[in-house]
């Protein structure tokens, strides 16, 4: 049986998700409303990193062939132009404003928490008809006296880029989509976690995945690698891959702090095909070599009337492209004009699932999750910390407290900036570089 601590998770992770059902139906039915009693259009997710790169990602992916019940916007960077963009695609009596965040005290976000406030302030409407929290227990959004429509927890054991198929993902795509189709989701999530977890070696697709990708980095000596799904719909996978993949596995040293021996991670970058084929494939075939991992999916989410063109049909185009890309990129071709020629033997791999349905973007999202995870272990590295990110936040801190200082015309106490941040700070605030 499960021990206490775990029967108490268990139960705590019905109640989340029993929360979510409920507040997401409320919605649909318009029994919770903005202030001015109009029903939700629009749901603005305000967070960063792990905090939207994943529910962006499900929610793109899940959109062909189905209209959202309330549409889906990120809020990420701290970039006011961002929040600028966003102002002009909703309204503000039928918008939600879903702050997530785990410490709540993450700058970007918090910064970008003030402008949601002023903005709701400067439209005469309530904070706790139009805030909802996603946060972890104890936090400072989690505080009772918070003016918020809601709030929902997040673990404290679940790092942001692995959290989509918590709250973090649950309470947007739930909006989105309904309720019913977020369990489904978490269906095949569940489904590839008992196939990584319990499958025999030979079997086992995301440790085999994790395999190659160890033998492309250590042995190859490959320092990229690219995703390129052929499909629209996941256009947003590479950008959330780069994430999960990166800041799990960009370390260089053990769980003992030694250093390793070879090199953990890769970069990692993509477009969707056909479009990447008319950007980067140009090195990708005859620059420096780096392994390609293509994503197929074969059935479309639209279900619209397709026509042909040159005999085939848009889908089948598709895939033409995608299976002629991995044969060039292996077999390559001799030219007698060395421009012209392919030098081949450049590694790819194919992973193809069947549909755009809610199962199979989970069976996509957490075989990556656990192809990555997977690394982390045989490399002997922890792929749940990013203790990389914290020094630019460190420094980012002080130039912060130099720039505040100028705003309220006060003389600076503290140290005077380098001559290369004081130069910057004085275009900046002079809009013009002398």
């Amino acid at each position: 049986g499960l021990k206490p601590e775990n029967t108490q998770i268990l139960s705590d992770i019905r109640t989340v998700a029993r929360n979510i059902r409920i507040f997401s139906q409320d919605v649909h039915k318009g029994r919770i409303t903005g202030t001015r009693e109009k029903k939700f259009t629009d749901a603005v997710i305000v967070g960063i990193g792990g905090s939207y790169l994943g529910c962006e990602f499900v929610y793109k992916a899940l959109k062909p062939g189905r209209h959202p019940k309330i549409n889906l916007h990120f809020l990420s960077n701290v970039d006011i132009d961002n929040f600028g963009q966003i102002l002009t695609r909703i309204e503000p009596d039928t918008c939600l404003w879903i702050i997530v965040s785990k410490s709540f005290t993450t700058t970007e976000t918090m910064a970008n928490l003030t402008q949601v406030q002023a903005f709701l302030n400067r439209h005469h409407l309530n904070s706790e008809d139009h805030l909802v929290t996603i946060t972890a227990k104890g936090s400072p959004g989690d505080d009772p006296s918070n003016p918020v429509l809601a709030s929902f927890h997040m673990f404290d054991f679940i790092g942001g880029r692995y959290s989509v198929s918590s709250a973090v993902g649950g309470v947007p795509l739930s909006l989105a989509f309904g309720y019913d189709t977020f369990e489904q989701f978490l269906t095949g999530c569940a489904q590839m976690d008992r196939h990584a977890f319990q499958a025999p070696v030979q079997e086992n697709i995301p440790l085999t995945a994790a395999l190659i990708s160890i033998w492309n980095i250590q042995i190859l000596k490959y320092s990229a690698q690219a995703i390129i799904p052929y499909s629209s719909a996941l256009s947003k996978l590479p950008p959330h891959v780069q994430q999960v993949y990166m800041e799990s596995l960009g370390k260089s040293v053990d769980i003992h702090g030694k250093p390793l021996p070879c090199p953990a991670g890769s970069i990692v970058f993509g477009e969707p095909g056909t479009n990447a084929q008319h950007s980067f494939f140009q090195l990708a075939h005859q620059g420096p070599a780096f392994p390609v991992e293509f994503i197929g999916v074969l059935k479309p989410g639209y279900a619209g009337d397709q026509v042909t063109s040159k005999g085939v049909f848009n889908h089948q185009e598709l895939w033409a492209n995608l299976i002629a890309q991995t044969q060039a990129l292996a077999k390559g071709r001799d030219h007698e004009d060395p421009a012209r020629s392919f030098s081949g033997n450049r590694p790819s791999s194919l992973v193809v699932i069947s549909d755009l349905t809610p199962e199979s973007v989970g069976l996509l999202l957490s075989f990556y999750e656990a192809r990555t995870v997977f690394e982390g272990f045989m490399l002997n590295i922890n792929p749940f910390d990013q203790f990389g990110v914290e020094l630019g936040k460190i420094l980012a801190s002080g130039i912060r407290r130099q720039m505040a200082e100028k705003n309220a015309g006060t003389p600076s106490g503290g140290t005077p900036p380098d001559p290369v941040t004081a130069f910057y700070l004085k275009a900046l605030f002079n809009g013009r570089i002398d």
